[in-house]
């Protein structure tokens, strides 16, 4: 994993470069393509390409199709060899989407996100039957940057909302359907020789862990709470079991609070094998600071 990064995975150049380039010959080609029975210059000034690629991405944020698909097959895995008990699809009509039991009964409520970075990754309700209560973000763009995401999702939202709300959540997995492809290469199996795991008709990579804080940061009564350990976390120690991680894999999240005057600041501080990955400076916690 490299030096002051949330996660070891990185948008490199050639996948920016092919994005790049395959957005510039599609724009360059779009009259030609569909029936709409405009010539090149009238297609050009009706704003119909504008308009059709908004559309695909309001179809493609809201769809949840692939991402169910991936941690269905996922879950169903997991189930087959044993490491958990069983899982149902909790959506709907409750604010998390999968519910985990685990072979000795404790219940695992998971909310899956998409990309880390925006407004929707502050949505989340802890269900109150849930012993563990864990965040899965699924990002579809392979154009997205993933350390940018893993960080803003990470410090600037959900530690925010951990304090804020006193919600409290106990881990964090970052795993998809692209990880380990062309469009997203996973230097897990690049640089330290790992086997990906076969799950239904896909090979995937180990998951990215995160271990948050086991209570909520309080500035005066629990300003550095400790962080889960791995064992503590029955989902993330059978992911680590069933999906060939190391102890690379696991990110300690430390979240501390402190009073500064009227302000109230927060610090995240992420370390792998208790080295110190990236660090925030002391931050305001504006949503709290009145």
């Amino acid at each position: 994993m490299p030096e002051s990064k949330a996660i070891p995975c990185k948008l490199t150049k050639e996948v920016a470069s092919r994005i790049i380039g395959y957005a510039a010959a599609l724009e360059e080609s779009a009259h030609m393509i569909g029936n709409h029975g405009l010539d090149e210059d009238e297609f050009r000034r009706s704003g119909l390409f504008r308009a059709a690629i908004e559309r695909l991405r309001g179809t493609q944020a809201a769809s949840m199709v692939e991402k169910r698909g991936f941690i269905s097959s996922v879950l169903d895995h997991m189930q087959k060899i044993s490491a958990i008990a069983s899982w149902q699809f909790a959506g709907g009509g409750e604010r998390h989407d999968y519910e985990v039991i685990h072979n000795d009964g404790a219940i695992t409520a998971i909310e899956a996100k998409g990309c880390l970075d925006g407004n929707n990754t502050n949505i989340f309700v802890r269900p109150p039957n849930a012993d563990h209560f864990l965040i899965w973000s699924l990002c579809q763009n392979p154009g997205a940057n993933p350390e940018r995401n893993a960080w803003s999702g990470i410090h600037t939202r959900l530690s925010a909302e951990i304090i804020w709300r006193k919600q409290r959540v106990d881990g964090l997995i970052i795993w998809d359907m692209l990880c380990g492809t062309v469009g997203r290469p996973c230097p897990k199996l690049s640089q330290s020789g790992r086997t990906p795991t076969w799950v239904g008709e896909r090979l995937v990579p180990p998951p990215c862990l995160y271990l948050f804080p086991r209570t909520i940061p309080d500035p005066r009564n629990n300003p550095h709470p400790a962080c889960w350990t791995l064992r503590e976390q029955p989902f993330m120690i059978a992911l680590y079991d069933a999906f060939n991680c190391d102890d690379t894999d696991m990110t300690d999240v430390r979240i501390e609070v402190e009073r500064d005057g009227v302000e109230l600041r927060r610090r995240t501080r992420l370390s792998v094998l208790g080295a110190v990955r990236r660090e925030s400076p002391w931050t305001v916690l504006k949503r709290a600071a009145g």
